[in-house]
């Protein structure tokens, strides 16, 4: 397997990885593909004007579709999210999930925008933005960030990928709007769980109640992280049960900010307790929708049987295209 990962001038200090397997056969990069990519994606030479180097990269997009699609017709699209550390998480799960299967991982190229991480670091981060409802400004004015990430979508689909994910929890707020026009699946995270849980066909755990299973969701954002999952679950017939705003102020966010502070033994506590909130009230499972609660037990905890990482749904959603589109398939 060989991996190629080059970063580009693009608008907002997007940095674009490539990620290129190339065949046994060649066993080399491809150095010409990257100096195309390279000046396809710096502003045009001697400008100074920001809206050059704002329009000249989706101006050359033709370019690049007719050289490097022919290549990357079953690569996955990966629109990076408000960390650059969770996106690389992401294409990790790609490349080990596949491993399973075949001798190399899928092709992907993933576009990530640090600036994204300026605007919404807090909402993920921190607990002010739960408790004092900060949150709803965004969804009253967010047309730039909307507009902001379908050109970053339009990039990917124009590179030639066969889907299109976005590794970020609380971009999934407004993934319909920046889904708008695509020509690809764009994989929506919330949806892939709900199948998946769906398929594993769970029963409640109150016999007799008639109820159907219920699924919790644990997040540092409950106004827009929890409540897009929350839709997503009971439109497949899940009863969703979200943990009231003084269990997240109490135990979600301090065991968030013990991480933090290199407290591990306190943050694990306090996240056992936020799980047993939910446990009680007979829940399949609980779905962990904020990549720090990710770190807080280790894989071998009985409680961990109980939780699940949405990311991993996506994962193998966009992996099962990706196989799909090699084989030929839809």
């Amino acid at each position: 397997m060989s991996l190629c990962f080059k970063s580009f001038n693009y608008p907002s200090n997007i940095n674009c990885c490539l990620n290129k397997h190339t065949s046994q056969s060649q066993g080399k990069k491809n150095p010409a593909l990257l100096r195309l990519l390279s000046s396809t994606f710096s502003p045009a030479e001697g400008s100074n004007d920001p809206a050059d180097s704002n329009t000249s990269p989706l101006s050359n997009i033709s370019s690049l579709d007719r050289t490097f699609s022919i290549q990357q017709d079953s690569s996955i699209g990966i629109i990076g999210g408000v960390s650059a550390t969770s996106s690389l998480n992401f294409a990790k799960k790609l490349v080990k999930l596949n491993l399973e299967e075949e001798a190399s991982g899928p092709p992907f190229v993933l576009c990530s925008d640090p600036s994204l991480s300026k605007e919404f670091l807090y909402l993920e981060r921190s607990s002010s933005a739960f408790l004092s409802g900060k949150t709803q400004g965004l969804h009253t004015d967010h047309s730039l960030l909307v507009e902001n990430l379908r050109r970053k979508r339009v990039f990917l689909e124009n590179s030639g990928v066969c889907c299109t994910v976005m590794p970020c929890h609380i971009l999934h707020s407004w993934h319909e709007e920046i889904k708008e026009g695509c020509s690809v699946p764009f994989l929506n995270v919330g949806e892939c769980v709900a199948k998946e849980l769906k398929e594993a066909k769970l029963r409640p755990l109150e016999a007799g109640s008639g109820s159907p299973p219920r699924i919790g969701v644990l997040a540092t954002n409950g106004s827009l992280v929890a409540r897009f999952y929350q839709a997503k679950l009971e439109n497949e017939g899940f009863e969703v049960i979200l943990p009231d705003k003084a269990a997240v102020e109490h135990t979600v966010i301090p065991a968030v900010e013990a991480l933090k502070r290199k407290d591990f033994e306190g943050a694990q506590n306090l996240f056992r307790i936020a799980l047993q909130v939910l446990l009680v009230r007979a829940v399949n499972r609980v779905i962990l929708a904020s990549d720090e609660l990710q770190e807080l037990l280790p894989t071998d905890d009985p409680l961990w049987g109980k939780c699940i990482n949405p990311m991993d749904a996506l994962a193998r959603s966009s992996i099962k295209y990706a196989q799909s589109a090699r084989s030929g398939g839809n």
